[in-house]
């Protein structure tokens, strides 16, 4: 059984003031929260279990998907509570709730990828972590990663390299030993996780050719609208 955590507690304070009295996992797109098509999404993918880390009003998700069953999916949830631990803080949190390898991803992107296929490819090699990476060239985001032959050699969202073609494209992967590396009640970002895996080379590279959608912002959002409006998604 594949498994995800799902990243879903940040305060979306680019989406005020629609992300007030909502999470922005639970903005309405086409009559459904949006984390409803992105859990549906994993599903076909053969994701069953899936465990939302939740913070900022993270009542309004529990209270929507309970525990999964009518959405035909394992839910459970970890809480952060006391204040928001980062994202890698998030999931060393949750890891009572984790399988040895897991998926991770956010709560606010739409990632269309052959998930079984990077879980075979994870499973190849013995590493710690993978992340999957686009080559993106600048145009949807800034691009943030260098890899060399099937490792990511760099991953920086602020400083600049020259060879920096591919972009984090929203999904990876981990062991559960892997969390041994961050220290617990801390406020980690992945990005430091990802540092460190980086500097013992144990972080895989496993490139898409499938775009990001993600609702992180207003353009984001917007355009996630339009194209889930004309099903011109392919799942």
């Amino acid at each position: 059984m594949m498994q995800a955590v799902v990243l879903a507690g940040g305060v979306g304070t680019r989406l005020k003031p629609i992300t007030e009295k909502i999470p922005k996992s639970m903005i309405q797109i086409r009559g459904k929260p949006f984390l409803e098509h992105q859990l549906n999404l994993l599903k076909n993918h053969g994701i069953s279990d899936v465990v939302l880390c939740v913070g900022y009003l993270g009542d309004k998700i529990k209270e929507y998907f309970g525990d999964g069953r009518k959405f035909g999916i394992k839910l459970r949830y970890s809480e952060e509570r006391g204040g928001l631990l980062g994202t890698a803080g998030a999931i060393k949190n949750a890891q009572d709730l984790l399988n040895d390898v897991f998926f991770v991803t956010y709560g606010d992107a739409y990632l269309i990828l052959d998930y079984q296929e990077v879980m075979r490819y994870f499973k190849k090699f013995n590493k710690l972590g993978l992340m999957v990476v686009y080559k993106n060239f600048d145009k949807y985001d800034r691009s943030n990663v260098v890899v060399e032959g099937n490792l990511v050699k760099i991953y920086s969202k602020k400083k600049k390299a020259p060879d920096m073609v591919y972009i984090d494209f929203g999904v990876s992967m981990l062991r559960k030993k892997a969390l041994n590396l961050i220290p617990a009640g801390k406020v980690v970002d992945l990005e430091e996780l990802y540092r460190e895996l980086i500097e013992r080379k144990e972080l895989l590279a496993f490139e898409t050719d499938q775009r990001f959608y993600q609702i992180g912002s207003p353009e984001g959002l917007e355009e996630f609208k339009r194209i889930i409006s004309s099903e011109q998604l392919k799942i």
